[in-house]
């Protein structure tokens, strides 16, 4: 009897992202790193001629931004680069405060004689990775802002609510577009000794520490925001 080896399984295959996917990633960024400054018209015409792409696939990766909230569709004027009035920033403050105080909450009524290791060794990972961009790049302020944000995301993670974490992530290019702005009014140094410390307090303050975290990043972005 001939014993035949078995085949080996096929290897997943990662679907390969689609051209208006790769345009939305690209727009993404130079959104995001201020390259198109907020309020600026993004015309299909123009990107389609850039790209060499179809204005299908211009207009199917803006739609994807759209629904991310860094663009908007302006009357009379086609599609426009988000910019956050005053009302916008607070209430997305607002909202992140909701969602990283109940993370905080939860946390805090788990461990309430202190968050164990195992809690605070994933969000020091991510305040690490914001040191070290602090040293090495930074002036690449997108990537600090995406760091900044993980900060924060892994503060909710380590909540363990699967509801509460997916709300959060759904939001990340909108924080991320309300970070942009914070650059405007103070540099990187710092941002990781700052966390640090907002860490601790969190287990001592709770949602009070979120609050004022918050409230303190709102203060810069409303001097600068347009009125």
């Amino acid at each position: 009897m001939i014993h035949q080896k078995p085949r080996p399984e096929p290897a997943a295959l990662t679907p390969r992202p689609t051209a208006s996917a790769k345009l939305a990633a690209t727009l993404r960024d130079r959104i995001l790193e201020g390259s198109y400054v907020r309020g600026q018209s993004l015309r299909e015409e123009h990107l389609a001629a850039e790209f060499g792409l179809s204005r299908h696939t211009v207009r199917t990766a803006l739609a994807t931004l759209a629904s991310e909230r860094l663009v908007h569709a302006a009357p009379y004027k086609g599609v426009e680069v988000t910019n956050l009035d005053d009302a916008e920033i607070r209430a997305m403050q607002d909202l992140r405060c909701a969602l990283e105080s109940e993370a905080v909450r939860i946390l805090n009524s788990r461990h309430p004689d202190g968050w164990p290791d195992e809690v605070r060794a994933p969000i020091l990972a991510q305040i690490a990775r914001l040191r070290e961009l602090e040293v090495t790049d930074a002036h690449s302020w997108r990537q600090l802002e995406a760091a900044h944000a993980a900060v924060h995301q892994a503060i909710i993670d380590a909540a363990g609510s699967p509801r509460i974490s997916e709300t959060a992530r759904s939001l990340e290019s909108e924080v991320r577009l309300l970070l942009a702005g914070a650059h405007e009014h103070y540099g990187a140094e710092g941002l990781a000794e700052d966390h640090e410390r907002y860490l601790t307090l969190l287990e001592h303050d709770g949602a009070a520490a979120v609050r004022a975290h918050l409230d303190a990043l709102t203060a810069h972005l409303l001097a600068g925001s347009p009125t």
